[in-house]
Parts: structure tokens; sequence; C-alpha cells
């Protein structure tokens, strides 16, 4: 039986969902059934938190649907990893985030990363996650290239060569050993950058569906899955559909 996994693209337009599955699709295993929508309304990018707290009701109610339609996990496709902690407490399948996913792979792979951004507003709110994950200031770091997200993929040799300044500088003058690429629109380049600048480059997109599976993976063997102890305590089923709903 394979793994339905659903990845919400966290904004109000489609543009993204047919590039996201096709490049995803290439480092699905062969026991994942990869599903990728986005929301019915909501504004084009999440740069503001403003953005992102109007997105979160849809999200929410995404992901009580998809696990009433039996889906085995969700992916919220946005590096600020928007409503991840609240979907958790409102589901019992897991629900993954690229950010958290690629700050963890970053520390198995090196002690110190450098993330790049899109623009230097988005280091606030990413610098606030990498804190709550306990790898800033002394892990993380972060470095915009000043581009707009809908844009990444207008000149992708223009993009690259931002890119790769960016990843040189790095590696090379701040002695990074991790590169990490922060916005899921940004897939595709990994790859080249990490041919040229000599250290791993993640793709955060790749990332959160790879931890995705090995988390589905682990739990059919021992059960793991997130704790509802504390931090991802929520509501009952029917008040959490209910609350979303109204």
């Amino acid at each position: 039986m394979r793994d339905r996994i659903l990845w919400i693209n966290p904004i109000g337009t489609d543009c993204l969902d047919v590039p996201v599955k096709q490049y995803l699709s290439g480092f699905c295993s062969p026991s994942t059934d990869l599903h990728v929508v986005s929301l019915e309304k909501g504004p084009t990018h999440l740069n503001y938190g403003f953005h992102e707290t109007l997105v979160a009701p849809e999200i929410l109610q995404r992901v009580i649907g998809a696990e009433k339609d039996g889906f085995a996990g969700v992916i919220v496709g946005c590096f600020n990893d928007t409503a991840v902690l609240e979907s958790r407490a409102i589901a019992r399948i897991p629900v993954m985030g690229p950010g958290e996913a690629a700050h963890h792979l970053a520390s198995l792979l090196g002690w110190r990363w450098r993330v790049i951004v899109s623009q230097d507003l988005c280091i606030p709110k990413m610098s606030n996650l990498a804190a709550r994950l306990g790898f800033w200031p002394n892990r993380a770091s972060f470095q915009s290239v000043k581009i707009e997200v809908h844009d990444f993929h207008e000149d992708d040799e223009s993009t690259y060569r931002r890119l790769l300044d960016a990843c040189t500088k790095a590696v090379h003058d701040d002695l990074m050993e991790v590169i990490v690429l922060g916005c899921t629109v940004l897939y595709g380049y990994y790859e080249q950058l990490q041919q040229a600048v000599g250290v791993p480059v993640i793709d955060s997109a790749v990332a959160a569906l790879k931890g995705m599976e090995s988390l589905l993976e682990v739990g059919r063997h021992t059960r793991w899955s997130f704790s509802k102890r504390l931090s991802y305590a929520g509501p009952s089923a029917d008040e959490a559909e209910r609350t979303v709903q109204a």
C-alpha cells in the first residue's frame, strides 16, 4: 500500500502546483503517492506575518480534510512552516514543515550552515524558527539574495548566479559547512550549486518530502509520532473541525 502524502502550497494561486509536483516526483520513494494542492483563496506569497495569519484557517481545514480522506501525512510547503505547530495539535497524522526539516538535516551534515532567503524581511521570522529549534544564532545564519519569490524561475541563469555568489561567500568567507535554500520555490538549483561550492546544499522542499517519508517509515516499525502530551496537545477532532469551519 502506498503512502498518500498531501503537499499544501499555502498561497491563493495554483501556479506552483504543477512544477512542484513534477520536481518532487523525481525524489519520491516507490511507496509514496504525492498530491499537491494550493489554497482556494489568499495571498500569492507569505512574506508578511499578516499573510500567514490569513491562510492559517484554510491550512487547518486542509489538514483536517486530508486526515479524513486517508492521507498518511501533510507537508505545508513554505519555509516559514506556516501553521505547522497548530496543525499537529489537531491531526493524528504527521504534519511536516520544510524549515524544520531542512534545519534538522543541516544539523546532521555540518556544524554551521547558511540559509539563503529571498528578501531581508524574511530573516526575522526565519531566525525565530531557527531559535525555537535551538539552532540560532550559534549554528544557523541567514543571507538574502533580494529576489521576489515568484521571480526565482523567471530567469534561471540570473537566479543561479545570485545564489552562487551568496553560497560562495558563505563557504569561503564565512566558513559555512552546509547551505540551505530557504524557500521551497528554490527547487532545482541545489545540485549545480553543490558541485560548485563543494559542500552540501539542501533543497528544503526535498528535505520536507524525505523527512515525511522517513517519519512514516519509522512510525510503521515503532508507532513513534508527534507527542500529544503538551506541545502538540489539542481539542478533539470534532471540536477542531467545528471551530475551524465556524
